[in-house]
């Protein structure tokens, strides 16, 4: 007969309500970093000698509000209140890299409804290999090269509870019948940045709220010198320079070097107090390397993420480097499509929207009807399969044809679309780089000197963007546009 051994917790604070969200988040960090200081201190025993006769476990810290009204709150902001009464929870991981947001939410609620928030411990088991995240000194060794099974001993990540169901609106509850609170668990947020530092190599910790993505390695080299130019200006705001494998540098002449081993999506970022810079992110080519980063990045809740990447222009009249303000999309991409059916119309934001065309006639001093000269605004199409001119083109032109698309990509529209789902503001600015319906495809040689030009000027634009939009209100570019009729209270 097998032994059940006896489950040893370490002793958390009993549940408490707060009104100041600086005192609430101050209890957060106790019970978060509790449960992972004995987790680590116990694993570390383990690895010391014999099989454990003692399982043990520890629990995330969780938010937890309770109203019993339906009175409406502040009605102008599309978030910081719930639906109706009931009890709502959510639990929390990393309370330090999420304090300000957590913090903002917190306040919000409170305010909104009257009603102090409930700090305590969770009933969800903190993974260890999660709490051992941030110790560099112990590193998790894979199943069965201990003398135990290491999920006899301690909880792992598991997959049940790894989901996406309250972004995905299916119904989500907490076991004992609480409604969510925020869009993400904390196992969900802990499974995802240790995925970010796989795929990126970067720390989450130096992730900005303002993300750029890309597909092509000549915008990387474009931002490191960009970087390098506002480093040297003390009042440009930017503080510091991040790239692969965590180089930071804040001087401008300092060494970056190039990693022997690249990751799968190298990402930089350029750093400013409180995350109101800017990260880039090479995804690469194809709608599934577009669908994990942003799948990950998504819960860092950033303010906005934009697509500056190259493109197939399927009008005649564009010229190489011409750019494409999309409007609308075409999806034939699939990798969302259990996630986010493609009868889900993808709107334009209008608050991006403008941010890219004001950033395209600064760069480009070019306004009004002469910006027509250089960029086009209207339907980009994303597909899966990069070589789809060797098939039969008939169908797929005439897809393209029917929805009016005058640019053809393969991440773009996985961006907005998941941007969409996660509620986190979208935009797609791209560059010609080939006209396949019209014999100029993407071959050596082929580029002209506008083009080259233009592409230089391509990532100045997604900047400039960004930075208007940092100037934004948060309630103004988080808007309803983005939110459903049941809606979580955190952003």
């Amino acid at each position: 007969m097998e032994k059940t051994l006896k489950i040893q917790t370490p002793h958390t604070p009993a549940a408490e309500a707060f009104t100041d969200p600086e005192a609430a988040l101050a209890r957060l960090r106790e019970i978060y970093d509790t449960a992972t200081r004995f987790l680590c201190e116990k694993f570390t025993e383990t690895l010391g000698g014999g099989v454990p006769e003692t399982r043990y476990r520890a629990f995330y810290p969780e938010i937890r509000f309770s109203t019993a009204t339906f009175a409406l709150a502040d009605s102008r902001l599309s978030f910081g209140h719930v639906a109706g009464p009931g009890t709502y929870a959510t639990t929390v991981t990393r309370p330090r890299l999420f304090g300000n947001y957590l913090k903002q939410q917190m306040r919000l609620l409170i305010e909104n409804h009257g009603v102090p928030v409930v700090i305590g411990a969770s009933e969800t088991p903190m993974p260890v290999h999660f709490a051992v995240a941030n110790d560099a000194s112990v590193t998790v060794p894979q199943d069965g090269a201990m003398e135990f099974h290491l999920r006899d001993v301690f909880d792992v990540p598991d997959l049940s509870t790894t989901h996406d169901d309250i972004v995905n609106g299916n119904g989500f509850t907490y076991p004992d019948g609480a409604m969510p609170l925020a869009p993400f668990t904390a196992q969900r947020i802990d499974y995802s940045l240790a995925r970010l530092a796989h795929y990126t190599a970067t720390d989450p910790t130096h992730f900005q709220n303002h993300v750029l993505f890309t597909n092509y390695q000549f915008y990387v080299e474009e931002f490191e010198a960009y970087a390098r130019h506002v480093l040297a200006d003390p009042e440009s705001g930017y503080t510091a320079f991040v790239g692969p494998n965590n180089q930071v540098i804040t001087d401008p002449e300092g060494a970056m070097h190039i990693p022997a081993k690249m990751p799968q999506m190298p990402t930089y970022h350029l750093k400013r107090e409180n995350g109101q810079g800017i990260t880039l992110v090479n995804i690469g080519v194809g709608p599934s390397n577009a669908k994990t980063a942003t799948d990950h990045i998504a819960v860092l809740r950033p303010h906005a993420w934009l697509m500056v990447g190259h493109c197939a222009g399927l009008r005649n009249s564009q010229r190489l480097g011409d750019f494409v303000l999309a409007h609308g999309y075409l999806r034939e991409d699939h990798v969302l499509d259990d996630d986010l059916p493609v009868w889900v119309p993808i709107p334009a934001l209008a608050e991006i929207q403008i941010a890219l065309e004001d950033a395209v006639a600064q760069v480009t001093a070019l306004e009004g009807f002469e910006l027509k000269r250089i960029m086009r605004t209207g339907t980009v199409a994303t597909i899966d399969n990069r070589n789809w001119e060797l098939r039969d083109q008939s169908g797929p032109v005439q897809r393209l044809s029917q929805s009016r698309a005058v640019a053809l990509d393969m991440e773009s529209a996985t961006i907005a679309a998941n941007g969409f789902r996660f509620r986190v503001p979208y935009g797609t600015l791209l560059c010609v780089s080939d006209k396949p319906l019209h014999g100029e495809l993407k071959l050596p040689g082929m580029a002209s000197d506008f083009y080259k030009t233009q592409v230089a000027r391509h990532l100045m634009i997604g900047i400039r963007a960004m930075e208007r939009l940092r100037k934004m209100p948060l309630e103004r570019i988080h808007s309803r546009k983005l939110r459903s009729f049941e809606e979580t209270a955190f952003l």
